[in-house]
């Protein structure tokens, strides 16, 4: 298990030593801070005995200019330490930000399978503020408060020292307080957390499946779950809160308690001419004014612990270590044929599954031709096109383009030369012009243009009122079934690779839809090497092999003809298309 040690260490070293000047510099207006609020209080002395019993006209006006003077310098060095350290914070807070983006940016697929978009929203927000909080707050209230407490503590040794003995009682017991409610404030925030994740997992789903919802008039339902969850969280929040503010009913009557005692105390010094009424009044401000440090600190132990179970949740992100090595170092793919070449390949999707996904797959893709992978759903057609470009690793084997073995290959140039179409179309909240440029960045208007016009979405590109600075909303919902395939087509016709992977590309479509589409596709893998999975028997009978998969096996293999001979698991699947 980490220790918070090593957590602070690494917070600082990875983070927070790059903005070392600021903090000192904060450092330096705390010591102002300190310095200004103990004058305040130390003040109080020389007005009462110089201007109420000693009647010093000379001071009546120059110690009220000197407590207006240590009151403003007081405010502007905390307003300015703060917006240091707010700063600070802030810096940070984008940078551990980039930092969890990056990582998951490029995590395998297989990581960001196992975890819910919610769980990352939480921990890219909820978890980072709290970190934040951790060096804002809590850096500038060590500074701050620490020497404020210091120098009042010197106006009241000053004072009375008898007075300040029973007075630094308070400290001790502040942070027995605080100690005892530091488990108990990490396990609360712990809760909270999980809680305000599934909330946002919830509030995904929502958005995400908001026509399914109306369509099974499930409104009351979802509304049902997401009222408890925001009550979940409510309560975990309330309960953090009720944690953290703990102690102050029990600072606040021994504050009480304590300021009666000194009051008995200073009245038995003051009736035995131990103690001046002006001491007094000076050793009280100083002691009314040192509670509010003692406070901060107190609290300083349970603003720590949050931040470092936020640190416990963010870190791992950072730390990602993928499966997938992207092989900076390793040679760049180099295609002649495009063949490729499935050896023994297995693949199961967790290691702790028992069952396989892929059980010995031997396939041979030829270079520059079609071929189809048939089979029922779930028989693990998708899961072959998924580790060409390794999206995932295969769990034993080899797979070879060109007889490269695709693990011993620049993971960059590898992908490349690979372009997928599915029939799960990915697209952004933004242009028609930058969804397809997507492909390659650099794309003249000439390409792109291009690139339209074969994969027949110029025709209804140029009808939009932008035409191609139209925006098409998440994930293209201002496009119909059939536009937003086109657009994927055009974005793969664009990247020109020597690769195509067509998942169900067609399926879903109407006849001239459909007509048009394999028209496009026709003409982006034209001479290139390209796997289909296909339901529709167009796509099937102009295959140059075909494989038929069953529950992670090849029970079949050969062109149409000979299938229909050999494979009755091909016979049926042919028999039922013809029928439908």
């Amino acid at each position: 298990m980490i220790r918070n040690i090593d957590i602070l260490k690494r917070l600082y070293g990875e983070y927070t030593h790059k903005h070392v000047t600021k903090i000192i510099l904060a450092f330096i207006l705390s010591i102002l801070v300190a310095g200004s609020t103990s004058s305040i209080a130390y003040l109080l002395d020389p007005a009462i005995k110089k201007i109420f019993i000693d009647k010093d006209k000379t001071l009546l006006y120059l110690i009220p200019i000197a407590i207006i003077l240590a009151f403003s310098i007081k405010g502007l060095t905390l307003y300015l330490s703060k917006i240091i350290m707010i700063r600070v914070a802030e810096e940070v807070k984008t940078e551990v930000q980039k930092d969890m983006l990056k990582s998951l940016i490029s995590a395998d697929t297989s990581y960001i399978d196992r975890s819910h978009t919610g769980k990352f929203l939480s921990n890219l927000t909820n978890d980072v503020s709290l970190l934040v909080h951790l060096i804002s707050v809590a850096i500038l209230s060590l500074f701050k408060d620490t020497l404020t407490l210091i120098g009042l503590l010197t106006v009241m040794f000053l004072q009375n020292w008898k007075l300040s003995l029973i007075a630094i009682i308070m400290i001790p017991l502040a942070g027995f307080v605080s100690k005892s409610l530091g488990k108990r404030i990490s396990k609360v925030s712990e809760e909270m957390l999980l809680k305000a994740g599934i909330f946002n997992t919830r509030l995904i789903e929502i958005f995400k499946n908001h026509k399914l919802i109306k369509i099974f008039q499930a409104e009351k339902f979802e509304n049902k779950k997401s009222t408890n969850d925001l009550d979940n969280l409510k309560e975990k929040l309330v309960k953090t809160s009720m944690v953290f503010n703990r102690n102050t009913p029990i600072m606040e009557t021994f504050t009480g308690i304590l300021i009666a005692a000194l009051l008995i105390f200073a009245g038995k010094l003051i009736s035995q001419n131990e103690l001046e009424i002006n001491n007094f009044f000076s050793f009280l401000a100083a002691m009314m004014l040192a509670y509010q440090p003692v406070r901060a600190l107190a609290g300083l132990n349970l603003s720590i612990n949050q931040g470092l179970i936020a640190a416990k949740r963010v870190l791992p992100i950072v730390d990602i270590k993928n499966e997938i090595d992207e092989n900076k170092n390793y040679s760049d793919l180099k295609i002649t044929n495009g063949e490729i070449v499935f050896e023994n390949v297995a693949f199961k999707y967790d290691k702790d599954d028992k069952k396989l996904a892929l059980r010995n797959i031997s396939i041979k893709i030829e270079g520059g031709k079609t071929t189809a992978l048939v089979g029922l759903s779930g028989a693990g057609k998708s899961t072959i096109l998924n580790l060409i470009p390794r999206f995932y690793k295969q769990s034993s084997g080899k797979i070879m383009i060109d007889n490269q073995p695709i693990d011993e290959i620049n993971l960059f140039s590898l992908r490349k030369n690979i372009s997928l179409v599915s029939q799960e179309i990915t697209l952004f909240d933004d242009t028609i012009k930058n969804n397809i440029i997507y492909a390659k960045p650099d794309a003249s208007n000439e390409e792109l243009i291009e690139a339209c016009r074969q994969s027949y979405s110029e025709e209804f590109i140029l009808k939009l009122p932008n035409k191609y600075d139209a925006r098409i909303g998440e994930n293209g919902l201002r496009l119909s079934g059939g536009e937003k395939q086109r657009i994927s087509i055009a974005r793969a016709m664009l990247k020109k690779s020597k690769i195509i992977l067509l998942d169900e590309a067609t399926s879903s479509l109407d006849s001239d839809t459909e007509e048009k589409i394999q028209n496009a596709i026709s003409l982006l893998t034209k001479g290139r090497t390209t796997i289909v999975i296909a339901h529709r028997l167009s796509t099937i009978l102009n295959s140059n092999k075909i494989y038929v998969i069953n529950e992670g096996l090849v029970i079949g293999e050969g062109r149409h003809e000979d299938l229909l001979l050999s494979s009755e698991e091909y016979k049926n699947f042919y028999e039922k298309q013809i029928n439908k």
